[in-house]
């Protein structure tokens, strides 16, 4: 398996220890995990149920223009 070197500061060294313990995992598996969280293409779960969820004014559906007169195309 592909091995990945890191440089950090000690504090940021020393949450993710603490963090990894608590999960009861390597710091390698805890790190990799979050890793491939961050690169991941979907939307976050329940990304849909936001619609709407905003009450403002600001928020409305721009006028949808005509193309009529757009470009003709072959």
């Amino acid at each position: 398996m592909p091995q990945i070197s890191l440089y950090i500061d000690k504090e940021t060294l020393e949450s993710i220890e603490k963090a990894a313990a608590a999960e009861k995992t390597s710091i390698s598996k805890w790190v990799g995990k979050r890793l491939k969280r961050s690169l991941r293409t979907e939307y976050p779960r329940d990304f849909e149920r936001l619609f709407g969820a905003i009450r403002d004014e600001s928020f409305q559906i721009p006028e949808r223009e005509h193309f009529d007169s757009d470009a003709r195309r072959e």
